[in-house]
């Protein structure tokens, strides 16, 4: 019993002196290993291009490899539940787009994660949508848009990028503003999504700027509108949704960082320095934004209040637009 209780006295003081480390000492012993990041979607997208930006930096700020692996399906749920489970010790961490985080809750019945299994540790990109008609579709603007739609009730349809992702609640929220009657067809990811509306397979999609832009800006695809509330720097000649005749349009996709919960508050403060401080690059920041998105560092803790608030937006929008999963 003597040993017993002092094996346990002693794992007590091992734990509160390892609390009460320096900083610097927490930067020495983590990471002793390479750190897997788990993308939600498959490569191509946004969150995918943004997070291979940073990774050369984040990679040499804390002297350890990246491997960055893309594990897509059921509107990220599958990719989120990986790193929901994983170890909680800084080596498996996640990116998550805002759809997993604040959308899927409310329109899938059943979850493999919970919020409270993560563990928020710096938001790092927020990025607008843009509305494209295929090329040989007679659709260039709103009203062209509109026009085509009264032509063929029932018969047009949108492509996105997910069940349950913030691509999916724009076009849902589309139709719901405009009442056009277009059936939502999602994708595994932005990617495919693009390739099937650049062939022409569906007319519509709602797509991300990188998958986007430089399609838009060779006239492959017509631009009809972006869903922010103003005109992107990169495509300066799109008008917004708002402008083009939707009031009050805005829909904004967002992508973070996040760990299992339980992993040590030292370990998530250093992973969130080494992300903020690479998304604060100068070269890095104009990498992004030339992507269409915009960096969006936050502490831990403005991370947190942040998921709140959005999943509270959402949650009302979904619920007073109606909006389904299928």
């Amino acid at each position: 019993m003597f040993r017993t209780a002092r094996r346990r006295i002693l794992a007590v003081l091992t734990a509160a002196t390892f609390v009460g480390l320096p900083l610097e000492a927490v930067k020495a012993a983590y990471p002793e290993q390479l750190i897997k990041i788990i993308v939600t979607f498959p490569p191509g997208g946004s969150a995918d291009t943004v997070i291979r930006a940073l990774e050369p930096l984040v990679a040499a700020e804390l002297k350890q490899s990246l491997v960055i692996e893309n594990r897509a399906g059921a509107g990220g749920n599958i990719g989120m539940a990986a790193v929901a489970q994983a170890k909680p010790d800084g080596y498996t961490l996640g990116v998550a787009p805002a759809g997993v985080l604040t959308v899927n809750p409310y329109l899938n019945s059943s979850m493999p994660f919970e919020l409270k299994d993560l563990a928020p540790i710096t938001l790092l990109a927020e990025i607008p949508f843009v509305l494209v008609a295929a090329a040989d579709i007679p659709a260039h603007n709103m009203a062209e848009t509109v026009a085509l739609a009264k032509a063929k009730p029932g018969a047009l349809s949108i492509g996105h990028g997910g069940n349950s992702t913030a691509m999916h609640l724009t076009a849902a929220l589309f139709t719901h503003k405009t009442g056009i009657a277009m059936e939502l067809v999602p994708y595994r990811g932005t990617a495919p999504a693009t390739v099937d509306v650049l062939a022409g397979h569906i007319p519509f999609a709602v797509l991300d700027i990188p998958a986007s832009r430089q399609l838009i800006l060779e006239r492959k695809l017509n631009a009809i509108g972006v869903s922010s509330a103003r005109r992107l720097s990169s495509l300066p000649d799109v008008p917004t949704l708002a402008e083009s005749g939707i009031a009050g349009f805005e829909s904004v996709g967002w992508f973070g960082l996040v760990a299992p919960a339980g992993t040590p508050a030292d370990v998530i403060g250093r992973l969130n320095e080494a992300f903020t401080k690479a998304l604060k690059d100068s070269s890095v920041a104009e990498k992004i934004r030339t992507l269409g998105a915009e960096p969006a560092p936050m502490s831990p803790e403005q991370f947190a209040r942040f998921i709140q608030d959005e999943s509270a937006k959402w949650g009302k929008l979904i619920s007073e637009a109606g909006i389904k999963a299928n």
